[in-house]
């Protein structure tokens, strides 16, 4: 038997040729094999097909639904924009960027929740287990969350800072880090333009407090100062004067949301009293509003032949004239020489040693 195992493994016998018979069993096992499985995976692929299907159209539908509504928040803002009073209150790029931040968000976060869901439910389908590749992707979130936590602290800060509306493109806003005009907003970055030019990129994960000087209305205060023998009665009757004169004038009547009021005496100093007068303004308009008022107030008080104190401390309009001989020291009597006093001051003159006197007459 062994001899015979031998002979049958010999690699020197050539193999033998199939025959159409093996052939014929071969396709007829694939067939079978064929006909067993096409069910299966005739299922399969509808079941692929109809996951598929349903989140195009779940996906179209949805992230149609959000341009409509964004359209719609647009064509409100343009609506309001042509009023006296929604004109002061919305500005239409600031609507418009942030209604297309908040749909780009909603939409992303639609598309993305849409499609992992059906990858998900398509490998479920091909029978592939999903706690490995689930586990995987939490440790690699995980780690990634780790690895960018600042980008991930910014892109969620710039999401509550658009859906709060804390800020938009256009307003003045004090950052902390920074402070100026806003003229960008983006989900990582906003774009500030500063007082003299320069434009700050502020990370949203770094503001901690915003200041926003454009929501609501602002105040515009202006420091009238006078010489204090002023007559107050007829200051604060001009201040009104001026106000109300103001008031009535374009464009500063559309700016003014509420009457120029004369608050009083602000404080009083040896040399000068300052008066304090303050309105309500538009967003934004309080420092225009103040530069006006100032002009007003100083042409009113010019020809009401008022001075305005301001600066270095108000001088004296007459002062007595220097007397020249006040800086000079009186007379004295050590000025002169051959005064007793002159005299008992002066140093005493050593004496000289006296020289020795020789005998010339010596008996020896």
């Amino acid at each position: 038997m062994f001899l015979s195992v031998l002979s049958a493994a010999d690699p020197t016998e050539e193999p033998t040729a199939p025959t159409l018979q093996d052939a014929q069993e071969s396709a007829n096992n694939a067939a079978s094999w064929v006909e067993q499985n096409w069910s299966t995976w005739l299922s399969i692929g509808l079941r692929v097909l109809l996951i598929l299907v349903i989140a195009g159209v779940l996906r179209f539908v949805i992230r149609r639904s959000i341009t409509k509504l964004i359209d719609r928040m647009n064509r409100t803002a343009q609506a309001v924009d042509g009023t006296a009073f929604g004109g002061l209150l919305v500005n239409v790029e600031r609507r418009r960027q942030r209604s297309q931040a908040i749909g780009s968000v909603l939409r992303s976060v639609a598309s993305f929740l849409i499609m992992g869901t059906a990858a998900l439910m398509i490998l479920g389908t091909f029978q592939i287990n999903l706690a490995p590749l689930l586990a995987s992707a939490g440790v690699a979130g995980v780690a990634i969350g780790f690895g960018a936590r600042n980008l991930v602290t910014d892109f969620l800060s710039g999401v509550f800072m658009i859906l709060e509306d804390q800020y938009g493109v256009g307003d003045t806003v004090d950052a902390g880090v920074a402070s100026g005009e806003v003229i960008e907003v983006g989900l990582r970055v906003t774009k500030l333009r500063g007082d003299n030019g320069e434009i700050w990129y502020v990370r949203n994960g770094e503001v901690k407090r915003i200041g926003n000087l454009s929501q609501g209305w602002a105040t515009a205060g202006v420091d009238v100062t006078v010489r204090p023998d002023e007559d107050l009665d007829r200051v604060k009757a001009i201040l009104a004067e001026v106000g109300e004169a103001m008031s009535k004038d374009e464009p500063w009547n559309e700016r003014l949301w509420g009457p120029i009021e004369v608050l009083g005496l602000d404080s009083v100093f040896l040399d000068s009293m300052v008066v304090r007068v303050s309105a309500k303004t538009m967003p934004g308009k309080a420092l225009s509003v103040e530069r006006e008022l100032r002009w007003r107030i100083k042409r009113a008080f010019d020809a009401a032949s008022i001075r305005l104190v301001g600066g270095l401390p108000a001088q004296p309009e007459e002062s007595p004239a220097a007397d020249p001989t006040a800086g000079m020291a009186a007379p004295s009597a050590y000025a002169n020489t051959g005064s007793p006093q002159a005299q008992a001051a002066s140093p005493i003159a050593p004496v000289a040693p006296a020289t020795p006197v020789v005998p010339t007459n010596v008996t020896k």
